[in-house]
């Protein structure tokens, strides 16, 4: 067995990366990333920029983004402190999973990392406090290509584990598009990204 167990989901193309932690009464040691590694799994972007963000507060709602065009990202996500419920949605037309959505725990304590490729929508709930969340890209970000769709869709019928009304999230995330709207000039099509 390698450095890396990869496990593949239910939504064409996104992987869970569960790295290799050795720990002992002190704590743990764990290698988060090594391109080698990666490359050797199969995995292999060129990731060229790490975001972090902190929400202080378990119900923090943020999402759904993702860039359009060539503003296009793969993330590579994980959390370094608390746990989230990370939520992404196959926007790709023709993809064997458009319009699907999967939800995965990551956490501190499972150090699992989410790949998530380019065209897909992404978003997450914080389950605890003070959590601290990281993501590679591979592309740099860029404002004029931002884009969302509501969490709130009514069609894609995520499973949020909080009431709309008691999520925090910002006046950009409460006010995006449906599902429906976005469909109607959907950048993304699924083996052109």
């Amino acid at each position: 067995m390698g450095k890396l167990k990869v496990i593949t989901t239910k939504l064409q193309d996104v992987k869970i990366i569960e790295p290799a932690v050795f720990g002992d009464k002190r704590g743990f040691f764990t290698e988060t990333y090594s391109d080698r590694d990666f490359k050797e799994a199969g995995i292999d972007f060129d990731f060229i920029q790490d975001n972090q963000s902190l929400s202080a507060e378990a119900g923090v709602l943020r999402g759904l983004h993702f860039q359009r065009g060539k503003a296009a990202q793969t993330k590579l996500i994980r959390v370094v402190t608390g746990a989230v419920l990370d939520v992404i949605v196959d926007v790709r037309a023709g993809s064997p999973t458009y319009g699907e959505w999967e939800g995965y725990i990551i956490s501190e304590s499972n150090h699992r990392q989410l790949l998530v490729p380019r065209g897909f929508a992404h978003g997450f709930v914080t389950l605890t406090d003070n959590v601290n969340f990281l993501y590679k890209c591979d592309n740099y970000y860029n404002a004029e290509a931002d884009g969302g769709i509501t969490f709130m869709d009514k069609d894609l019928n995520i499973n949020w584990p909080i009431d709309y009304d008691q999520a925090m999230t910002s006046d950009k995330d409460a006010k995006q598009q449906t599902f429906k709207e976005f469909e109607q000039n959907n950048p993304f099509v699924y083996g052109e990204i």
